[in-house]
């Protein structure tokens, strides 16, 4: 929901046309196929949460090419991913914006000097990063002007398709949401009258187009597919498809798994979901590197879910106490998974006649949801039936 917040904000600002720079006296990166193979090592580090390792590599690449925007864009972006996650964690937000911000400033160098395509690339890619963490921090003035600098430059790279499918990534993004959000906002759509037409269906060609590829953006890509599919065009089959091969391919990766956990528990194969939610629990016993309480929040749930389908009501009940459990350390009260849980833990309160314990959570998931939720109208329901 923050994300479609930060893209609305986005929107929110007319986009400016500006003019190629013709001048290529800076070398070009973004597409040197011996740059590619140098960032290999460092990009699948990241991805697979192997922090130390992929940030060691991005430093020797700052150290080679200090001069170009590359090895600060992925250094910023080894700092989002430490907060993906769980956004709520704040700890990464200062480095990785000023990573961010050593990214527009050397950008700007290879936009006036340099490729206005790449430069256009890097100085879209960062300030759409930075939106998106303002965004997550309700910060809705910073966010609004980081997208319209996304905008901006976002204009550089359009119709340089010569560059490859790296730049198709934020046009691909654009030519969806411009259309999806006045679909599904009615209320926007005044707003959306001030810009180009999108077209949705190239939008996900587009998207498709990065996703198996480009290099840089691939990863990405994939990642926004993978929730789209979801999501917006519910192609579960789709979106399997992908979170199977994030899996697969970054294993210690704790939210492609507890993506992957999630879609194949909502398709129905749930012994599937069971072992790799149980893996998900046991990397966060071990303290694997970003697998912590919000993805175990995701997992106990599964797993609670799956043992109370499989009519096994005393391993369902402990793994819901460990759903509430991981939401009462990260202050998820109010999410789903929480009030689910909290509801069915009174429900065998209320079967074992603990009346009183059952109605003090019922009465907790009616104060904490939403009076047009489902878990409020349940709550009620079961207070009534006491």
């Amino acid at each position: 929901m923050r994300t479609l917040l930060f893209i609305v904000a986005l929107f929110c600002f007319f986009s400016i046309r500006v003019e190629a720079n013709p001048t290529d006296s800076i070398p070009v990166l973004l597409t040197d196929t011996e740059i590619q193979i140098e960032c290999t090592e460092g990009i699948n580090s990241m991805y697979n949460f192997d922090f130390n390792r992929a940030d060691s590599q991005f430093r020797w690449l700052k150290g080679k090419y200090g001069w170009h925007p590359l090895p600060y864009f992925l250094l910023g972006l080894s700092q989002w991913w430490r907060i993906v996650p769980n956004i709520q964690d704040e700890q990464y937000d200062s480095a990785m914006l000023v990573y961010m911000d050593s990214t527009i400033l050397i950008a700007e160098n290879i936009l006036e000097h340099g490729s206005s395509v790449e430069g256009g690339f890097f100085l879209s890619a960062a300030y759409a990063f930075k939106g998106r963490l303002y965004a997550e921090r309700h910060a809705w003035r910073k966010a609004a002007t980081a997208g319209k600098n996304a905008m901006k430059y976002l204009d550089y790279c359009r119709g340089h398709e010569e560059f490859g499918p790296e730049i198709l990534f934020g046009d691909a993004l654009y030519n969806y949401y411009s259309v999806w959000i006045p679909e599904n906002y009615p209320i926007l759509k005044p707003i959306m009258m001030f810009f180009r037409d999108g077209d949705k269906e190239l939008g996900l060609k587009q998207l498709k187009e990065v996703a198996n590829n480009a290099f840089f953006t691939r990863t990405e890509a994939q990642y926004f597919l993978m929730r789209i599919q979801a999501d917006e065009e519910h192609d579960k089959k789709s979106a399997l498809f992908i979170a199977e091969y994030l899996n697969q391919t970054f294993p210690n990766n704790a939210y492609f798994q507890r993506y992957y956990a999630r879609m194949l528990y909502t398709t129905g194969r749930y012994t599937e979901a069971e072992d790799i939610s149980k893996s998900i629990i046991a990397k966060i016993d071990s303290g694997f590197v970003g697998y912590e309480q919000n993805s175990g929040r995701y997992a106990a749930f599964f797993l609670a879910e799956i043992k109370a389908h499989q009519d096994e009501p005393e391993e369902a009940e402990k793994y819901y106490k460990l759903c509430v459990k991981y939401g009462d350390e990260i202050g998820a009260q109010e999410k789903g998974y929480y009030l689910y849980s909290m509801l069915n833990l009174g429900r065998y309160d209320a079967d074992r006649g603990n009346k009183e314990e059952a109605k003090e959570k019922f009465k907790m998931v009616k104060k904490l949801s939403n009076k047009k939720a489902r878990t409020h109208d349940l709550a009620k329901e079961y207070l009534k039936s006491l």
